[in-house]
């Protein structure tokens, strides 16, 4: 039996409360990308919030804080199979509890290290080349990252512009996280284009790139480094290299 969720990330752990207190499952899949089969019969599973609670409490009691952030990490990536991993790593960090991490390189737990992992490094990445411009007093940036990073992303931003105003929108997947007053929230379907930079702004990106250009000294270049630093795919949102 397939379970189905919802897509959110208690709707995973729903069914995975579903799996060990009523049937075992075959799979957990999204429901918005489901395909089924003839082989399988599937089961749409409704999220429950305390059911979904209870699995959390358990990873980080029974087997580990790192366990659960690892968990989360990877229901963020971009991996189709992420939930499956998920459920074989818990199947398996269930039966062996707090030791479960010592086994890293095990077939159950080595894919959830290294997407949780991939994960990190992008988080990492963005945090230095994210960057905001002035809409009409509202700092505000725009990225198309691999994985969904936005709610790793908010709270180093909030601390460094704790006074200011801003919205970092994912357009790969259409949502957005919103700030001001020391607060924040994601916004998802939404679709924000063509947004007009304040006259200061556009002088100031002028300038940044001159600068850039600047700096650069001819005879050492090396492209090969700097698509090491920043590949292609997350220039197009970046001044200096528009």
């Amino acid at each position: 039996m397939d379970y189905l969720y919802d897509g959110t990330f208690e709707g995973m752990l729903t069914c995975i409360y579903y799996h060990y207190k009523e049937e075992n499952t075959s799979g957990i899949y999204d429901a918005s990308s489901y395909q089924q089969s003839i082989l399988n019969d599937c089961k749409i599973i409704e999220t429950d919030i305390e059911k979904a609670r209870i699995v959390s409490d358990a990873i980080n009691r029974k087997i580990s804080k790192e366990a659960y952030i690892n968990v989360y990490y990877c229901y963020l990536s971009n991996d189709e199979q992420k939930a499956n991993i998920i459920l074989e790593f818990l199947i398996f960090a269930f039966k062996y509890g707090r030791t479960t991490m010592n086994f890293y390189t095990h077939e159950k737990v080595l894919p959830i290290n290294e997407i949780s992992l991939k994960v990190s490094r992008e988080v990492h990445g963005f945090l230095g080349i994210l960057r905001f411009s002035d809409i009409d007093g509202v700092l505000f940036s725009k990225f198309s990252p691999d994985n969904d990073l936005l709610i790793l992303l908010v709270d180093h931003f909030a601390d460094r512009y704790k006074f200011e105003r801003f919205i970092i929108y994912d357009e790969k997947r259409k949502k957005a996280v919103v700030y001001a007053d020391n607060k924040w929230e994601i916004k998802e379907n939404i679709n924000i284009e063509n947004l007009e930079c304040s006259k200061n702004e556009k002088m100031i990106q002028s300038l940044w790139k001159q600068y850039f250009t600047d700096l650069a000294i001819k005879e050492r270049t090396n492209l090969n480094l700097q698509f090491q630093f920043v590949p292609s795919r997350y220039r197009k949102n970046m001044a200096e290299f528009k």
